[in-house]
């Protein structure tokens, strides 16, 4: 039966229907995903936004008005990415329409779709078509259209013709964008708000979701000629392939202010989104000025909850974990031994893997760096375990806060040991007894932590100047807790020259966990250094495989 008017009821409907979808699809909008240095992915991103928007309706009173503006709320603040603060400023226009008109019907949906494409364009400073912003603009133009030639349309027609022209111009994009044309893709963030107009059409008239498509039927993306692609992504000089940084946070501040706020991003970085109102704003923008980007926000009001990832290093790690996921995925689990006490720990690298089960681990979680798992990846880690009670490493700095809050959420008494790097979880389990309760693990592994000297060697990216000298591109870092203690061009002597600058008379014994980039010749030359200078320590030498730091050093 077609619905005419949906009220508080249904709107949750669609809401969770629009979550459903982009979860199905979500695969696909990712392979969509054609700019050679994604936040993240579009599909992931979204589907992320719709989880909090969901999670906020759960909490919210069952009537209209509270529902519009938990949609609004939740999107606003569970945004993700590029294309997941876009969403949430699509989400709001629909949003607000909807309760001041107390219901959604035919002449609403054309209204609402036209705030949330007003608000939309509004959000970017400079827009770009052939993107989310063309479908939504034309499906808003389309419903439009409708309720000019018949003022009380129906909900069902004006969804419909919202939909086919949202169809028509998401065709059409690989011809407004070139990067799309030359991929032989449509946009993935267009392709993905589409499942709104679909999601409405399922509650307002029972027609199904559609079903995404097999992977056959979706052009692969050619990243290689992408990276080499400047045109498409470049607007006033800034190029989606260069900016190394993606800064988001939310920024309290008067509305007025806004404009001006956009205009200073707009000197400095690329990708801009602001969303938001009321004093709250939800920003997102690409750059290689972190410093700039956040000092415009105080200028004029408060950020808070800042976030930046840099984006260079998120693609190298996205191909590890997706790749490290599926090899997870390929083998069978073992069966779990019940104990007192099991761990859970985050791992960065297969080798790793098989390093941290080998020592009593019992759940591995795939994350890193800049992919890092949710909370939810967590408290399913724990509640998978065959114990009563967890310790927790998220082996990463950025993954402590979020490991911190899985106690509060799942059925077991868990515990975080706060490891910031692996030679650091390495040296928490060598002191696990999971015959233990998890207090005393976490006396015993905390302290086994603090006694490790821990450091990394990685690769700089583009030239600068640190503590020790000036940095050039290619130049091979080597960092300890604080700081930057060693830089040159040769791999094997920057790792001797951080193990020199770490090593005290009472050290015993120096764990090196090689990863990508790593080799046998550089690990015989160190560990024939390492016995010369100090023969008095033992080397240990283990595979980690983690991607972007070739050496991984614990000192004990």
């Amino acid at each position: 039966m077609t619905t005419t008017r949906l009220g508080a009821e249904e709107i949750r409907r669609v809401v969770a229907a629009f979550r459903d979808g982009l979860r199905s699809h979500q695969a696909l909008v990712n392979r969509l995903n054609v700019y050679p240095v994604p936040d993240g992915d579009t599909g992931t991103n979204m589907a992320l936004t719709l989880e909090s928007v969901v999670g906020e309706l759960e909490g919210a009173d069952a009537d209209l008005a509270s529902t519009c503006k938990a949609i609004s709320h939740g999107s606003l603040m569970g945004a993700r990415g590029n294309s997941g603060v876009l969403l949430s400023g699509i989400l709001r226009g629909v949003a607000v329409t909807v309760s001041e008109a107390d219901g959604l019907d035919g002449p609403t949906l054309a209204r609402a779709l036209r705030a949330a494409s007003d608000g939309a364009y509004a959000a970017v400073p400079r827009p770009v078509e052939g993107t989310i912003l063309t479908v939504i603009r034309e499906a808003a133009e389309a419903a439009e259209a409708c309720t000019a030639s018949a003022p009380e349309a129906a909900l069902v027609d004006v969804g419909e013709a919202a939909l086919a022209q949202g169809r028509d111009a998401l065709a059409r994009t690989p011809e407004m964008l070139p990067v799309l044309k030359q991929a032989g893709v449509v946009d993935s963030g267009g392709t993905g708000l589409l499942l709104l107009l679909d999601a409405l059409l399922h509650v307002v008239d029972g027609r199904p979701l559609p079903d995404p498509p097999d992977g056959d039927e979706v052009p692969a993306a050619d990243l290689d000629a992408l990276r080499e692609h400047t045109d498409a992504g470049d607007h006033d000089g800034h190029d989606v392939g260069d900016l190394r940084y993606e800064v988001m946070y939310f920024l309290e501040a008067p509305d007025e202010a806004i404009p001006a706020f956009k205009k200073v991003w707009g000197g400095i970085g690329d990708s801009i989104v602001v969303v938001g109102g009321d004093g709250l704003w939800n920003c997102h923008i690409h750059t290689d000025d972190i410093g700039a980007s956040i000092e415009a926000a105080v200028d004029i009001g408060r950020p808070r909850n800042i976030r930046v990832t840099d984006l260079m290093e998120e693609v190298e790690e996205e191909r590890w974990v997706r790749e490290g996921a599926e090899a997870a995925a390929s083998e069978p689990d073992p069966p779990l031994e019940h104990v007192p006490t099991a761990v859970v720990a985050v791992a960065t690298g297969d080798g790793v893997r098989r390093l941290f089960t080998s020592m009593g681990v019992q759940i591995v979680v795939t994350g890193g760096q800049t992919m890092n798992p949710s909370t939810q990846d967590l408290v399913a880690a724990v509640e998978a375990t065959a114990a009563d009670e967890v310790v927790l490493l998220p082996n990463n700095k950025n993954i402590v806060p979020v490991a911190e809050q899985v106690d509060a959420l799942a059925s077991k008494k868990v515990v975080v040991v706060p490891t910031r790097g692996v030679s650091e979880g390495v040296a928490a389990l060598v002191a696990y007894d999971p015959e233990a309760p998890s207090a005393a693990n976490v006396e015993s592994m905390g302290a086994a932590v603090a006694a490790v000297v821990a450091g990394e060697v990685t690769r700089a990216v583009r030239d600068s100047d640190c503590s020790v000298g000036p940095i050039r591109a290619g130049d091979w870092l080597g960092i300890d807790r604080r700081d930057i203690r060693v830089v040159g061009p040769d791999l094997g002597e920057v790792v001797c020259g951080l193990l020199d600058v770490l090593l005290g008379d009472d050290h015993e014994i120096v764990t090196l966990i090689e990863g990508e980039g790593s080799s046998a010749a550089v690990t015989r030359h160190v560990t024939e250094w390492l016995g010369d200078a100090h023969p008095e320590v033992e080397a240990e030498v283990l595979h980690g495989g983690q991607p972007l730091y070739p050496y991984y050093v614990g000192i004990e």
